[in-house]
């Protein structure tokens, strides 16, 4: 891979990043909203509520699909741990071929479902639901094209990464 594209990558990942921080800020904004209303005003609203909900739902599919890597992905690795490169890559191979069928055959159902959910609308703030649940289908090409990268890899002869419990961490 070519310096310019690590660049542009790395570029677009500290956007994405930027992305899910300011929906979290929105949302905690909102709460803190909600409580002030609610316990010092005596004046309850609903949208905040509304939007923090929907905030959460886009921070955490925006999260999964573009800021999350691979390695910080909480997994069930005891089996992984204790064996070699080839293993881990043959694992590695199961795992995304599993992935991107199970997500390239849900994807026209779950397209089919966004697009009718344009009957809806949310309660206060009257957001299409199609709009607020498009973010589903854009984590889902996301992960299939992520699981199409690691099978590549693995074809190639890289194996994942050995997990080192020493190094583990929060992600930061």
């Amino acid at each position: 891979m070519t310096s310019s594209l690590r660049a542009l990558g790395s570029w677009l990942a500290r956007r994405a990043e930027n992305i899910a921080a300011a929906m979290l800020a929105a949302m905690f904004a909102a709460f803190l909203l909600q409580i002030a209303f609610r316990y010092l005003l005596g004046l309850p609203i609903g949208w905040t509520h509304e939007i923090s909900v929907v905030l959460w739902l886009w921070l955490v599919l925006w999260g999964a699909a573009f800021v999350v890597s691979e390695r910080e992905e909480i997994r069930f690795d005891i089996i992984y741990g204790a064996v070699g490169p080839r293993p881990r890559r043959v694992m590695a191979l199961v795992n995304a071929f599993a992935v991107i069928a199970l997500y390239v055959i849900s994807l026209p159902a779950v397209i089919d479902y966004v697009t009718f959910m344009k009957v809806e609308k949310t309660s206060y703030l009257k957001i299409r639901f199609d709009w607020l649940f498009s973010i589903y289908v854009v984590f889902a090409i996301a992960t299939i094209i992520r699981y199409i990268w690691i099978a590549w890899q693995a074809m190639r002869g890289v194996a994942p990464d050995e997990f080192d419990p020493t190094k583990a961490s929060s992600g930061v």
